[in-house]
């Protein structure tokens, strides 16, 4: 039989960098080669800010659904080759002062290293190699001749599809959960931290630290610690 193993697994988006799936779509709107197409879509991105806001604090899934119909149209090659520029111009400079450590450390301490991520695939692969991942799950778009239907492929990663995937992952590389570790900052993840036996909530919001505090689960500080910083409450589970 196979040795069982043990993975550390990450969300993105405010665990290891302060940047979102907005932000990144703006930059491929503002980046649009037909000018006034750019312009039109990012106002259009502007005007709706508050609405996308709201929708995510109703549904996360539903964000998700509606937000990526927003790339409708626009060409898979040049998303991934925009990916790239996004990366080095957006995301490096929001990476959080104490999230490659905390990555290394694992890796160190010899566990398999997965994103999981609601966030698009062209838009985080890049990331994926600069922090070293071994595996990443994420939402990727369907295309139809090479253009974005605006549709998202099945299934789509959020909420309590995150820890099914999880579970789908530690089936084919025997990983075993119980051993494993898992790292949200928000409520909406609850699900995924729950699956593993040794979460920890970062950079936590209100909800999220609330759980923490209540489950006696770990909180980590990346946002401005040269290395990650602990603070517990009663035993980790």
């Amino acid at each position: 039989m196979d040795q069982v193993s043990k993975a550390a697994f990450f969300d993105f988006d405010g665990t290891l960098v302060s940047s979102n799936v907005v932000t990144r779509y703006a930059f491929f709107a503002k980046n649009h080669p037909n000018r006034a197409k750019a312009w039109w879509r990012y106002g259009k991105l502007l005007a709706t800010v508050p609405l996308w806001i709201g929708l995510d604090m109703y549904s996360r899934r539903l964000f998700n659904v509606v937000f990526y119909r927003e790339y409708r149209s626009l060409s898979q090659e040049w998303l991934f080759e925009l990916g790239e520029e996004l990366f080095a111009s957006d995301i490096l400079p929001k990476v959080f002062p104490a999230a490659g450590a905390l990555v290394e450390a694992e890796r160190e301490a010899g566990y398999r290293l997965v994103l999981v991520s609601g966030g698009l695939d062209f838009a985080i692969a890049p990331a994926v190699r600069y922090f070293g991942f071994d595996h990443v799950i994420c939402n990727r778009l369907e295309y139809e001749g090479g253009i974005a239907t605006g549709d998202v492929a099945p299934p789509l990663l959020a909420e309590e599809e995150k820890p099914r995937a999880i579970e789908r992952f530690c089936r084919e590389y025997n990983v075993d959960s119980v051993c494993s570790k898992a790292y949200s900052d928000s409520l909406s993840d609850l699900p995924m931290l729950a699956c593993v036996g040794q979460p920890a909530a970062v950079n936590p919001d209100r909800g999220l630290r609330r759980a923490a505090v209540e489950r006696g689960w770990p909180i980590l500080d990346l946002q401005s610690a040269p290395t990650p910083r602990r603070t517990d409450h009663g035993n980790p589970s």
